[in-house]
């Protein structure tokens, strides 16, 4: 974080910006690069936060506030009618972090330490959470692109919220699991790694006013999203899929690479995998909720979403049953992160 706070600059930047009528891709830069500390404050105020209200507690509001900003971005996307980057950044973000973040975690703390070990049994069933979730969310487009149009077009809404319902459901069961057993299922208790230094005052403060700028500047990022990628030439899947999720992750799932370079790869996998289960088991099916205030938003993702997705989970679930690692297999996660984005970003 030390890093990106030089990056607060461009909060009121972007702002004076707006106000001045700068070009699209202009507020466009400005706000995405400002979002960036401000997701990381964010979640580190969620960590000093944890420590004064205990595990369980704690646990639930990093479980809660993890993605919180990939949440405000995918609402103002969602308000706007920008569903394909909606769905596109969800997509984005689980293949972000377990082939981006836990590629890089991996890569850095196999350099370090050479081969890096974790727990597989923990591991095991976070995968088969992860695992779930890919058929929670896949099963919804299975049925789209198999079935006629007619015959879905009157239980279509009804199907979507079902299925979030049940997936919100599971999350929620994970949580209970989580406080029961100890064990961390969506990688949001290891607060204790982390150095303590703020009060719980400082840290409500920090979490409210985070909250607040990454809204104003979501609403600022979302609104110029589409002549942005008009004018650099970029697709709007290429703008959810990539950018969006980086924008969202980059402060926060530093961490991981730090934890993996303290040989502390447990935490460094339940961070990524864990954040990739908030996303598909809560983020997602909020979004499914939210939207039936504005203009109903399907589950239903696309072919080459959903073969991303999967890749991603099949990945996650063979490094994390080996129980051990090392930078090969990290290099290796984020090649076929490049292979994707060049992919997205060419074609």
């Amino acid at each position: 974080m030390k890093y990106f706070k030089f990056l607060l600059i461009f909060v009121p930047i972007s702002i004076i910006g707006h106000l001045m009528e700068f070009s699209d891709s202009f507020i466009f830069v400005f706000s995405a690069l400002a979002i960036i500390p401000l997701a990381g404050y964010l979640g580190e105020a969620t960590e000093e936060l944890a420590v004064f209200t205990g595990p369980k507690l704690g646990g639930f509001l990093n479980a809660t506030f993890g993605n919180a900003t990939e949440l405000i971005i995918a609402f103002f996307a969602m308000k706007a009618g920008l569903f394909d980057v909606v769905k596109a950044s969800l997509a984005g973000s689980v293949l972000g972090n377990i082939l981006l973040v836990l590629g890089i975690s991996i890569l850095a703390g196999g350099l370090k330490h050479k081969e890096l070990h974790f727990d597989k049994e923990q591991g095991a069933f976070t995968s088969s959470m992860l695992l779930f979730s890919l058929i929670g969310l896949s099963l919804p487009a299975v049925f789209t692109y198999s079935i006629p149009e007619s015959l879905l077009e009157s239980k279509y809404e009804e199907y979507s919220l079902l299925i979030a319902f049940i997936l919100l459901l599971i999350y929620v069961v994970g949580l209970m699991y989580s406080f029961k057993t100890q064990k961390d299922v969506y990688g949001v208790e290891h607060a204790e790694d982390m150095d303590q230094h703020w009060s719980k005052k400082v840290s409500i403060t920090v979490l409210a006013v985070c909250t607040l700028l990454i809204a104003v500047e979501s609403e600022l990022l979302v609104r110029t999203i589409e002549p942005m990628a008009e004018s650099f030439g970029l697709k709007k899947m290429f703008v959810g899929l990539i950018l969006i999720p980086i924008i969202g992750n980059a402060a926060e799932h530093s961490t991981a690479v730090v934890m993996a370079l303290k040989n502390k790869m447990d935490i460094a996998i339940e961070i990524a995998v864990g954040s990739s289960l908030q996303i598909s088991l809560f983020v997602a099916p909020i979004l499914v909720l939210i939207s039936h205030f504005f203009k109903p938003m399907s589950i239903v993702f696309m072919p080459i979403e959903i073969f991303v997705f999967a890749a991603s989970v099949l990945i996650a679930n063979k490094i994390v049953a080996s129980g051990k690692t090392n930078w090969v297999e990290g290099l290796l996660l984020v090649a076929v992160y490049l292979i994707t984005a060049i992919g997205f970003f060419i074609l």
